[in-house]
């Protein structure tokens, strides 16, 4: 190895790990931000607080209310003697079973071709809501399939109507592949690592050379018979192998915590870390060229997260993104490592998937350093 980078590279690991603190957010925070997020992002929905609105001798609604609060989902609010939707503009419950001002048994009960319900929902949140309405379906779907087994065939023909918007007349089984018992965290831990690693990788290296600048020492490194080249490997590849280092410990924390599964080979999953950390490396060095000191350094590098992190198919699919804004995507590291962690850790590894993603992940780190080359060359 070139003396100069060697020189680099020791001096960059002396600065990096001599403070005791800088050690334990480089190995320690890690682990602390996958156990957090891992267990604060999910996609379920749950802790819905349920409230109904029907006559006490109402059985049908009695019983879907008791099977849903039995679900675990919601939390048992009970009757609302108000207005139902004041009850949620002043956050007092999140949904309503109102029924009509008979009762649903007796409607059932009765030739009118079925009874019905009015499912209040509050829909602030979008997603929160939809959950709610699929869970109640199925709820109700349920109760009325158990009761038209139970009833009589007079019965049955008065529900007919009332079932046909829960049930088909297919009936099919589903089979949910690498992921069959739907757990949120073995969907979003491995989005997580690669939140963790671009973290760490993007904003250490941001500031590498705009310490220097801010230290006054970056113009006495381009004095000196040092070639860009040169500076821009001592700069980043003290980042590449801490970055390296945390792949191993946080894909041990996955394993072992959130019982995440590693169906995939081993060598699959470290090149395609390292072909990532060195995008991400490389765009914080990019950074770094045009802060004048670590503060516009770490800003900058706050600035390219938040987007890259949102528009990347960790949290939210790539497919629900505008059509006008989805190219972006294609110049995302994120959006790479993230298919590359879920294919190989839950899928097994498809080698046209590894091959296409890594790809590109390569191509965008060489076209970075090259432009921070040429940005080295020009300071």
């Amino acid at each position: 190895m070139n003396i100069t980078i060697k020189g680099f590279i020791l001096k960059e690991f002396k600065q990096t790990l001599r403070d005791p603190k800088m050690r334990v957010i480089l190995f320690g925070i890690p682990i602390i931000q996958l156990i957090l997020f891992g267990l604060a992002l999910s996609t379920e929905v749950k802790n819905i607080r349920l409230s109904i609105v029907a006559k006490p001798n109402d059985d049908v609604a009695l019983s879907i209310y008791r099977r849903a609060i039995a679900s675990t989902w919601f939390k048992e609010v009970g009757f609302l003697n108000s207005d139902p939707v004041e009850a949620i503009l002043n956050n007092r419950t999140e949904a309503v079973i109102i029924t009509p001002s008979s009762t649903l048994t007796r409607d059932l009960e009765k030739d009118k071709g079925g009874g019905q319900i009015q499912l209040l929902i509050n829909g602030v949140n979008i997603v929160r809501a939809q959950g709610i309405e699929r869970y109640l379906n199925a709820i109700i779907g349920s109760e009325l399939s158990e009761r038209s087994k139970r009833n009589s065939s007079r019965i049955e023909s008065n529900l007919s109507l009332l079932q046909s918007s829960f049930q088909s007349p297919l009936q099919f089984k589903i089979r949910v592949l690498y992921n069959p018992s739907m757990e949120s965290a073995i969907f979003m831990v491995p989005g997580v690592m690669c939140m963790i690693l671009c973290v760490l990788t993007i904003l250490l290296t941001s500031m590498a050379i705009a310490k220097e600048k801010e230290q006054g020492t970056y113009e006495m490194l381009l004095s000196t018979p040092i070639s860009p080249l040169e500076i821009i490997a001592g700069k980043t590849i003290p980042y590449i192998l801490l970055g390296l280092i945390d792949v191993p410990i946080i894909i041990c924390a996955a394993v072992l915590i959130f019982a995440v599964p590693v169906h995939g080979p081993l060598t699959f999953l470290f090149i395609s870390s390292f072909a990532f950390i060195l995008a991400t490396v490389s765009i914080g060095l990019l950074i770094s060229t045009f802060a004048q000191n670590q503060q516009q350094a770490m800003m900058g590098g706050f600035i390219f997260l938040f987007p890259a992190i949102l528009l990347s198919g960790i949290m939210f699919p790539i497919e629900n993104i505008p059509n006008w804004i989805r190219p972006i995507t294609y110049l995302n590291p994120l959006s790479y490592f993230a298919t590359l962690l879920r294919n190989i850790m839950l899928k097994g590894g498809n080698v046209d998937v590894f091959i296409i993603n890594t790809t590109m992940l390569f191509l965008i780190a060489t076209i970075i350093i090259f432009i921070g080359l040429k940005r080295c060359e020009q300071n």
